[in-house]
Parts: structure tokens; C-alpha cells; sequence
């Protein structure tokens, strides 16, 4: 099944080592985007970048290394990122969140249907 609609796109950037109540904070997002029944989201581990600290941050090769830069991408109706973005206020001490209006098309076997909790 198709469906398209006018969805708000948000782009979260923070960093690896990033925790909400003890989790780390990409896990705490998703956890909040599923309850709202966002439509989709995914975490982007990245290879290097820096943000507001200025500092240069880098993915390493090592297993218990937490020093990559990461990005969120969020996309549901305008409701439900306006019901979000207090729960990220809250959420995020240090990083970056852009925010767009989009076309969305949602391709899937159940019209509506919200991946399973994580």
C-alpha cells in the first residue's frame, strides 16, 4: 500500500557517549518516537564530525569506544513532532536539531502500522 502525506522531518545531532537516565540518549529518543507513534526513525552511527563543543569527534575501531558523532532522523505528522520536541528539550544538553516540512510516501503491507516496540 502507498500513502503519502505532509510529514515534519527532524535531523538530531549529539554525540555517542550521549545518556537519558542512565540509557544512551539515541535509545531514549526511539523509545519516545515509538510511543508517539512516529512513523519512522533511524540512528545514523557517523565517521567523524564535530558540533557546538567544537570538538573534532571520530568513530573508532575499538569495541568500547563511544566518541562517534551520531544523527537521528524522524519524520511523522506535524502533530506528533510537535508533541516531541519538549520531550527532546528536555532530553538533549548538547547537540543540534534541524527541522523541515516534507512529502512523505510510506510504502507498506499494513496501511498505518508502527514497527513493534524496541
Amino acid at each position: 500500500m502507498k500513502e503519502q502525506f505532509t510529514a515534519r522531518i527532524l535531523r538530531i545531532h549529539f554525540n555517542e557517549d550521549d545518556l537519558w537516565q542512565g540509557e544512551p540518549l539515541y535509545e531514549a529518543i526511539l523509545t519516545e518516537c515509538w510511543e508517539l507513534g512516529i512513523a519512522d526513525a533511524i540512528v545514523f552511527r557517523g565517521i567523524s564530525g564535530y558540533g557546538s563543543a567544537s570538538r573534532i569527534r571520530h568513530a573508532s575501531h575499538w569495541p568500547l569506544s563511544k566518541d562517534a558523532p551520531i544523527k537521528m532522523s524522524v519524520i511523522g505528522t506535524p502533530e506528533q513532532v510537535g508533541k516531541l520536541l519538549p520531550c527532546l528539550d528536555a532530553m538533549v544538553k548538547e547537540g543540534l536539531i534541524a527541522t523541515s516540512t516534507v512529502e512523505a510516501i510510506r510504502y507498506s503491507r499494513t496501511p498505518g502500522k508502527v514497527a513493534e516496540k524496541p
